[in-house]
Formats: structure tokens, C-alpha cells, sequence
């Protein structure tokens, strides 16, 4: 059956159903004037018994919905296409609209994140500082964080001592190294004063309007340490070499001791002197807190009384009657002896300089130079340049793990058979020896890189301790035994000017334990076993981190931006679906 309904809403509705046949019914009418027709329906077939007038009126209802839904889309169309045509009317305005939209609220966001991280950095950088938070070290060196043999020097300390940083700013890295020693033993006060606010201080020791000082206050001994003082220079090169730790601690320990050890070098048989060629080991001596001073045996007649140890360095002459018998007097009364002695290209005939080491059980010196076939134990592919294997010793247990010390020309320690020492009553104790493919070369016309048949190889000692009993010890009258030490190294160059600055000829010999034997050797001799230690480098300043200092440093640069970043489009994301 097909249905086909015409409607015509002008007159009340009619319809005229007639059969054409008996598979469909036609119904006529018209919707307007135009007789559009609205629908078609297809069907079977059609019972006209069951067509009755609400069937009917169902249908046109529902074909008038139709019109209206028609009629809404053609407004709309019309409205959408007015909208775009006030849009391309208003197009001149865009770039304006989106500098207003984009530019100027993104860019106040920025502004205010931006506000927002520095007041967090500088919130929590204040924080550390009021909260005494020691900043993180990055050098290589570590200068800006105390040693652990600085903690050891001043933790048993039982003074009250106030150190005072005058016109410091609180930020200074010096005032900050020094807050750690409070952290360490709670008797040492730190604190940065104005002379304005403290007119006292100034008036009492001296100190000049506008000028920066330290101040060290320990009862009535005081010590005043001027910006100067905490930085030395290489002559040559002009470079500052920052010793404030040394200084700062040594001037702790001075104006808390009581005793200082005496020091004296042997002057008027060395061309090395405190004030010419020894000026930096000088100097490093009085950090240590030793009183160091220079004894001409020829006019003194003796070695002072209150020498503890006594400093010889490269004789270049022998000595004469009055010097040897001054200087065995001294070995006989329990002293003890430090001597640097270098390779020499000269026969020179020194009878009583053999005779003194003969009384530690030391042979005269060859002549002739130490020079190294093993490439792991010489320095940039040069055998005179030698790197000694380091004993674990008393005196060198500190430096056995460190970067080594560098020999240059050294030459052999004549050492006595067991039998000799024993009959001396001396105990021989190895510091410093060569590898064994070392030679000992005598002709200094062959400039071969190699070991020559008239070349002596083998592992040579570079540097001994010779302990000599000098009375045995009596448990009945609780009686010590006495004893003199002497401690000889095969090479004096490693002490000079010349080696610990980066003037040298060979500039990373300053980087090595260099200054640390000697002065461990020293320590030892006077009996300050507690300074014995691996220092802290005083060359170029480099920064390194570690891997938990780089992760700190990663974590601060890119984790922490990057957690705000993720927050903020997150936040975005946020209010953009609620809107």
C-alpha cells in the first residue's frame, strides 16, 4: 500500500480518501499555497476501518513539528552568517585582542612565577644563613670547608676564644669557614661586629677605621689578622693563593697554647735560607704554630737550648769544628734532626758532615743522580722527575693514599748493614724508596732515557728514619728511654720557593703531599703526632662536584623549575575544562 497525505490548512482539515485500488489510498490536501507536499509513507497495506480522524491529526502534528525545526535552522544559518560577517568587520582589532589576551596576561603570569621563585630562593637562602647552615663546597680543594685535621687541632680546646670579624659582611666565605669551628667545639664564638657598634674593640687593639680584621681573643693573649694575612702570593705569576684556613687555626691555637715548639734552621753552609729560597715553607711553619727562627752555630757557639728540632738543608760546604761539635752535642742531649740533602755533581770532601750522619748509621753520599725506567713512577715521561712509593709509616701514614710526592735529581741513602746499625744502636725505619727498575747514574755526560751498563739498578731509599737509643729505658727507677731521631730526605728542591708556588719548573709539584712530608716530619720530631695529616691544596681553585653534590646541583636547577612548570599547566588544564 502507499499512502500519500496533502494538507491544507486554510479551511478545517478534510481529507478524501479514495481507493484506487486495494494496495493504496491517496489523501489530498495542501500545507500552504504552494500544494508542498510533506510526506510520503510507504506501506503494505491499508484497513480504512481502522483510519479514524486522531490518526490523522497525529500525523499533521507531527509533519508541523517538522516545519518549525525547518524554520529554527534558517534562523540560525542567518545568525551564523551575520556573526562571521561582524567577525570580518572587527578583524582590524585582532592583533590588538590578542596582545591583550596572550601577551599581556601570559606575561603577567611569568612576571608573577618569577617573583614567586626568587622570593622562594631568597627566603630559603636567608633561612640557611640565619640558621648557620654550612653552604655547600664545590671546589676540588674543598677551602671553603674545614679539614678534619683543623677539627682535631681545636676540638679538645678548653678556653673561651672570641673571634670577631670586624666590618665583615655576613655573607663573606671567610666568616662562614670560621662559623664551623663553633660547630666543632662550642668554646670558640664567632661574630661579625661594625666598629661603630663596637668602638671597644677598635680603641683596644689598635684597629683603623674602615679596615677589615680578625680579631682572636683567648683571655688576655690576643691575635689580629689582617685580610693580608689569609691569602698568600706567587711572586712570578702574581696568583693569590688563599691559606685562611691554615691561619684562622693556627691563630686559634696560638692564643690557646701556652708552649710553642721551637724550630731553628742551620744558616751559613746552604745557599737555601728562611729569606731566600725557604720563604713559603717558612711561612707554611708559622701556620702550624711553630716559632721558627735561624742559628749561626759560629756565633752562638751552640745549638739553643730550647731548639726541638733542628733543620738542615743541602750543605754546600762542610761544616767546621765548631758547627759539628755544637750540632753532636745537641744529637747526644736527645734532639732530633730534619735534613734535606740533594744529588750533587761535585766531589766535595766533607769529612765531619759524614761524621754527624755517620752517628745515625748513614754512609757518605754517592755521587750521582736517581733517574726511573718505570713509566707509572716518573712524572710526563721525564726519569729524573720521580714519583717514590710512600711508606705506611708514622710519618707518612696520612699521605699513602694521596696524590704522592715528586722527587727531582734525587740521589741515594747510603744506609749501613743491619750489623753496623745494630752495633750503633740504631733502628732504621724506610719512608720513601724507588721502584725497582730505578737506576743510579754517575755519568752525567750520558743523557740516555734508559739504564746503561755502568748504571746501578735497583729500588733506592730517597727517604729514612734513624732512631738512635741513647740510654736505655730503667722500669725499676721509671727512667724513659732517650733517644735521638733523625729524619733525611734525598732531595731539598722539594721544599723550596721554587716547588710550592706555580713558578716551578715542574708547576704540579705544588699539587702534590709535597709541604705535607715536610711538615709531617716536623710534627713528628716534636712530638705533635695530632698535625700529622694530608692539607689542604693552596694552588688553583677548582670546582668539581660529586655525585650526590651533581645530583643536589640537577635537582635545584632542572627537577625544581620543572616541578613548577608541570603544576602550572596543570593548574591550566584545570580551569580550562571548568570553564
Amino acid at each position: 500500500m502507499r499512502i500519500k497525505i496533502e494538507d491544507d490548512f486554510d479551511n478545517e482539515l478534510e481529507s478524501e480518501y479514495k481507493s484506487i485500488d486495494d494496495d493504496s489510498i491517496i489523501g489530498n490536501g495542501a500545507l500552504s499555497n504552494s500544494n508542498k507536499t510533506i510526506i510520503e509513507v510507504n506501506a503494505t497495506k491499508v484497513d480504512e476501518s481502522k483510519m479514524d480522524e486522531n490518526n490523522i491529526n497525529d500525523n499533521f502534528e507531527y509533519t508541523n513539528e517538522e516545519a518549525n525545526v525547518s524554520e529554527n535552522k534558517d534562523k540560525k544559518d542567518k545568525k551564523s552568517k551575520k556573526e562571521k560577517k561582524d567577525q570580518k568587520d572587527k578583524k582590524p582589532n585582532k592583533f590588538i585582542e590578542t596582545i591583550k589576551k596572550k601577551w599581556l596576561i601570559n606575561g603577567t603570569k611569568t612576571l608573577i612565577l618569577v617573583l614567586i621563585i626568587l622570593a622562594i630562593f631568597f627566603g630559603i637562602n636567608l633561612g640557611m644563613q640565619k640558621a648557620e647552615i654550612t653552604p655547600l663546597d664545590f671546589s676540588k680543594e674543598k677551602l671553603f670547608t674545614l679539614t678534619q685535621a683543623s677539627k682535631d687541632k681545636v676540638k679538645d680546646i678548653q678556653k673561651d676564644i672570641n673571634l670577631y670579624f670586624v666590618e665583615y659582611s655576613d655573607d663573606d666565605s671567610t666568616l662562614d669557614l670560621a662559623k664551623q669551628y663553633s660547630k666543632v667545639n662550642e668554646h670558640i664564638k664567632v661574630e661579625a661586629v661594625k666598629a661603630n657598634d663596637r668602638p671597644d674593640l677598635v680603641q683596644k687593639y689598635g684597629i683603623e677605621s674602615g679596615t677589615t680584621a680578625i680579631i682572636a681573643e683567648c683571655g688576655e693573649k690576643y691575635k689580629i689578622l689582617s685580610s693580608q694575612d689569609l691569602v698568600t702570593y706567587d711572586t712570578k705569576t702574581y696568583e693569590s693563593i688563599s691559606i685562611a684556613e691554615e691561619r684562622l687555626t693556627s691563630t686559634i691555637q696560638t692564643v690557646s697554647t701556652d708552649e710553642i715548639p721551637k724550630v731553628y734552621f742551620l744558616s751559613g753552609y746552604s745557599k737555601l735560607s728562611l729569606n731566600s729560597g725557604l720563604q713559603y715553607f717558612n711561612a707554611y711553619l708559622e701556620n702550624e704554630i711553630y716559632d721558627v727562627e735561624t742559628v749561626d752555630v759560629l756565633t752562638t757557639g751552640k745549638i739553643p737550648d730550647d731548639c726541638d728540632t733542628l733543620v738542615v738543608t743541602m750543605p754546600s760546604q762542610d761544616f767546621d769544628e765548631i758547627a759539628t761539635n755544637a750540632i753532636i752535642d745537641y744529637i747526644n742531649s736527645g734532639k732530633n734532626i730534619l735534613w734535606f740533602q740533594a744529588a750533587t755533581a761535585q766531589n766535595i770532601e766533607m769529612p765531619n758532615i759524614n761524621k754527624i750522619l755517620g752517628m745515625y748509621g748513614i754512609n757518605p753520599f754517592s755521587l750521582g743522580i736517581i733517574r726511573e725506567a718505570d713509566t707509572s713512577k716518573m712524572l710526563s715521561q721525564q726519569p729524573d722527575l720521580i714519583l717514590p712509593e710512600i711508606q705506611s709509616t708514622d710519618v707518612t701514614k696520612k699521605l699513602v693514599n694521596s696524590e704522592g710526592v715528586i722527587f727531582v735529581n734525587a740521589t741515594k741513602i747510603n744506609v749501613m748493614d743491619s750489623d753496623k746499625l745494630k752495633e750503633l744502636k740504631v733502628e732504621e725505619t724506610q719512608l720513601l724508596t724507588t721502584s725497582t727498575k730505578s737506576y743510579f747514574r754517575t755519568n752525567f755526560a750520558n743523557s740516555q732515557d734508559s739504564p746503561e751498563t755502568d748504571d746501578e739498578v735497583n729500588s733506592f731509599t730517597v727517604g729514612a728514619m734513624m732512631t738512635k737509643t741513647l740510654s736505655e729505658a730503667n722500669e725499676e727507677n721509671g727512667k724513659k728511654a732517650k733517644t735521638s731521631k733523625l729524619i733525611i730526605y734525598g732531595e731539598n728542591y722539594f721544599i723550596s720557593d721554587m716547588s710550592l708556588t706555580s713558578s716551578s719548573q715542574a708547576p704540579v709539584i705544588q699539587y702534590r703531599q709535597n709541604k705535607d712530608l715536610a711538615l709531617n716530619s716536623i710534627s713528628y720530631l716534636v712530638d705533635r703526632e695530632e698535625d700529622i695529616t694530608a692539607r689542604k691544596s693552596t694552588g688553583t681553585v677548582t670546582y668539581t662536584a660529586t655525585e650526590t653534590e651533581n645530583r643536589t646541583i640537577l635537582a635545584i636547577i632542572f627537577i625544581v623549575p620543572l616541578v613548577i612548570i608541570i603544576a602550572g599547566v596543570v593548574v591550566w588544564i584545570v580551569r580550562k575544562r571548568k570553564k
